[in-house]
């Protein structure tokens, strides 16, 4: 079992950078809304717990909130930006809207040893202190430290830019440690989840692969399993993955959708009917999506008319199939390559005040509609962890 960090999601757009940060450490993490349940808390068992930026306003929206179980756990918790400003209205501090906004480059003066920051720094101030090089997004401001509490970093336009409870192990920043311009953001990122929180650090890909064949095995058993394969990564791997689970309880439709590059599609037929020796069906759709696609430039309409013509393909396809007997005759699953992008830009584990950034054709209602149960063994996954 997974040493597991728990993020709780304010409505960022950013705050999958703070996952794939967390799993870059080799730590498991999951996003999830701000509003979960105390149930759910408990029931989900973090070593840590990080709360995620917002575009909202703490001392305006009064019911974007952590859940109590939060500061109940007894874990380390770490408030990025607006998780900054609703630790510091929840344990008692004071925030205000400032009267100068703070967005883009910034450099943080690091107060005493606090063990968030000891010995993380990027230069030294003519005065000796330890200095950090970070990104700034933010209107609010803390004015008044929570009990208990103690100044960690500072600007000179953001006097509380970070603040600890060593006793309590919170700790929250008024900048982004996940966005790649604050410079030692993955190094304080990295020793909260694994010196602070305790986390192992044993999420590796190599170990992933033999979970997840051992899950897939477990939850198909004897059934029979049908997968839309595109020649992305996202399905090919997916279809590889199950594959290698349950062999030719797999039946794959190939849906050439001519997107690919030059013989590509004769190569994803190489690799899992000729190497592999997977049962694949390769149906040409390439003049139907051409035909539709003709004329359209933007990407949102793009991204829609692909997922809706794959999706209308492969379920005639697939119901084609069930009335000539063949394949997935007896299938109970459809197995999908979605990551978890996919779950987390369609707004799927999302507060109310997130914004949907793209959608995504694997996250729907086709189980529903061809009566199968779904089989979705990288949905926890990054892009660059599939690959």
């Amino acid at each position: 079992m997974h040493d597991k960090i728990l993020i709780l999601d304010f409505g960022s757009q950013v705050t999958q950078l703070i996952a794939r940060r967390v799993r870059e450490a080799h730590v498991y993490c999951e996003i999830h809304p701000n509003d979960v349940s105390d149930e759910f808390i408990r029931a989900f068992a973090p070593k840590g717990i990080i709360l995620s930026g917002s575009h909202a306003s703490t001392y305006e929206d009064h019911e974007l909130r952590a859940p109590q179980a939060v500061w109940d756990s007894g874990v380390p918790v770490l408030g990025i930006c607006y998780g900054m400003f609703t630790m510091a209205v929840q344990q008692g501090g004071q925030v205000e809207a400032s009267d100068k906004r703070e967005f883009g480059y910034a450099e943080v003066r690091v107060h005493g040893q606090p063990a968030l920051l000891k010995g993380i720094q990027d230069f030294h101030s003519p005065e000796g202190h330890d200095m950090l090089k970070v990104w700034m997004s933010h209107g609010d401001k803390v004015t008044a430290l929570p009990p208990g509490f103690e100044l960690m970093a500072s600007t000179p336009s953001c006097p509380i830019a970070g603040m600890a409870n060593e006793a309590k192990r919170y700790y929250a920043v008024q900048f982004h440690p996940e966005v790649t311009h604050t410079v030692q953001g993955h190094a304080l990122l990295t020793r909260f989840v694994r010196e602070i929180s305790g986390c192992k650090g044993d999420w590796v890909m190599g170990g992933y692969i033999d979970e997840a064949v051992a899950r897939i095995r477990e939850q198909v058993g004897s059934e029979e399993v049908i997968l839309g394969l595109s020649g992305g990564v996202d399905s090919s791997v997916a279809a590889a993955l199950i594959h290698r689970a349950i062999g030719d309880q797999l039946t794959c439709v190939f849906v050439d959708h001519g997107l690919l590059r030059l013989n590509e599609g004769d190569m994803v037929m190489d690799m899992f009917a000729g190497k592999l020796h997977a049962k694949v069906i390769r149906v040409d759709a390439s003049e139907l999506f051409m035909g539709q696609l003709a004329g359209v430039s933007d990407p949102e309409k793009k991204r829609k008319i692909i997922g809706g013509l794959f999706v209308d393909v492969f379920k005639a396809e697939a119901e084609k199939l069930k009335a000539a007997g063949r394949g997935h005759k007896g299938a109970t699953f459809l197995a999908q390559g979605t990551i978890y992008p996919d779950v987390v830009e369609s707004g799927g584990t999302k507060t109310k005040k997130a914004i949907t950034i793209k959608s995504h054709h694997n996250v729907g209602g086709l189980p529903e509609q061809l009566g199968l149960k779904l089989l979705e063994p990288l949905r926890e996954l990054f892009k660059d962890e599939v690959r």
